[in-house]
């Protein structure tokens, strides 16, 4: 296992490029199961799990190809429609092979996937998705089969009870290749789901209502190859701005062309972030940091509940009371305690909701990585903290950030890689 290990107290300086985003390439690269021929994928960030995705894509009888910045998979033949239940459980985004498969080929087995703990997570809504296509669905100790039952000719109309962005794009590969319309109502509307439409219109499909929350899908028999540049993350550009305002450093941020930003913007603002774009690069400074009274997570255009562990790091180092409120997770919440053992002064009102009072003096410690996110938020708060900490089990926050070291260490930050 990896650990960082950080002393505190550093100002970040300087300018760092943002990779392509982590909730995109997954989809995009399990679409490429839709076609025979080659997909290109560029702007791929170099993270673990596009590799453990990869090692899927190869399992079913795909040809992968890797470089610094992109991908090239090509599935001429789909051998396996077994997903690997070792693979699956290291990666939750493994299920979204499940929509690919159903679109390719119309049958798929595999077990409950894993990843990141941050409550409950359930597939239910994939699969009562997968059964208003036509499917049938067989489940039994956390163990699934669907199979398409459906011609596929005729129109659908799906409805999703609540908002789910890997339901929704299971949903949208799995009608991808159905001759039918397919209709999906209270589809999510993220910018990663944006992404996986354009690059499936660019394959052949017809899709209505890209970026809003009802999609009509038509689909085409036989989709072909694509060359598609997916994204930058704004997941990892709200994570280093939160880096420079906590440490009370300055920061440029480069690849932000083309980004909706203004959820993330408007509430860093509020808590005195100074954000000044021109066409190159994006400036990030701070000089008071101030709570904000209310902050709530939300679907897009929402606050995005992936940026929560870090603006409660924010909210530690800005003045004031904030109420911060993810009802997305039911588990977000519950990293905070490592925090307070930091100094930070937290109250937990319940699973969903904190109250942080500030600004707090944090201090170095030993520190386990519950996930992806507050991972990286404990990486933020020992930048900012007094003294050395370490940061225990760091691969799980390599899964979703792209070359944290040497991003950290460019800005100044002292921070090192330890297996």
């Amino acid at each position: 296992m990896a650990k960082y290990i950080i002393t505190g107290g550093n100002k970040l300086h300087g300018r760092i490029r943002i990779s392509g985003n982590k909730n995109a390439i997954l989809p995009c690269m399990a679409a490429a199961l839709l076609t025979e021929e080659e997909v290109t994928l560029r702007n791929v960030p170099r993270i673990s799990d596009v590799d453990i995705l990869s090692r899927l894509l190869e399992w079913v009888g795909a040809r992968v190809e890797r470089g610094e910045d992109w991908i090239k998979i090509t599935s001429p033949k789909i051998r396996r429609t077994d997903l690997p239940q070792d693979l699956v459980s290291k990666l939750r985004a493994s299920i979204l092979l499940v929509g690919a498969l159903i679109g390719r080929i119309g049958k798929v087995e595999f077990t409950h996937p894993g990843g990141d703990v941050i409550g409950r997570r359930d597939i239910d809504r994939h699969l009562n998705g997968f059964t208003q296509l036509g499917c049938k669905v067989q489940t039994h100790d956390r163990k699934y089969k669907v199979k398409q039952t459906s011609d596929g000719k005729d129109e659908v109309r799906i409805f999703v009870d609540m908002v789910t962005v890997t339901g929704t794009e299971n949903l949208i590969m799995a009608s991808a290749r159905r001759e039918g319309k397919t209709v999906i109502r209270n589809a999510a509307a993220e910018p990663h789901v944006v992404n996986l439409c354009q690059m499936l219109v660019k394959m052949g499909v017809e899709i209505e209502g890209i970026g809003t929350s009802t999609l009509a899908v038509k689909g085409k028999k036989v989709l072909k190859g694509a060359e598609f540049t997916i994204d930058s993350d704004y997941i990892e550009f709200g994570t280093y701005a939160i880096a420079a305002a906590v440490t009370g450093g300055e920061i440029e941020i480069e690849n932000c062309s083309g980004l909706d930003l203004d959820p993330i913007i408007w509430p860093m603002v509020r808590m005195g972030l100074s954000i000044k774009a021109n066409k190159q690069v994006i400036k990030i400074s701070s000089r008071n940091l101030v709570a904000i009274r209310q902050l709530i997570t939300n679907v897009w255009p929402g606050f995005p509940t992936d940026l929560m562990s870090v603006v409660i790091v924010l909210a530690t180092q800005s003045r004031g009371i904030s109420l911060l409120h993810d009802w997305v997770h039911d588990s977000r919440m519950f990293f905070v305690d490592k925090l307070i053992t930091m100094g930070a002064n937290i109250t937990i009102a319940d699973p969903y909701r904190v109250v942080v009072y500030g600004s707090t003096r944090l201090y170095g410690r030993n520190l386990e990585t519950p996930d992806i996110r507050a991972g990286m938020a404990l990486v933020l708060a020992a930048l900012t903290a007094r003294g050395q900490s370490t940061i225990n089990r760091a691969e799980l926050i390599e899964r979703g950030y792209d070359d944290v070291i040497s991003k950290l260490t460019s800005l100044g930050a002292d921070i090192q890689r330890l297996e």
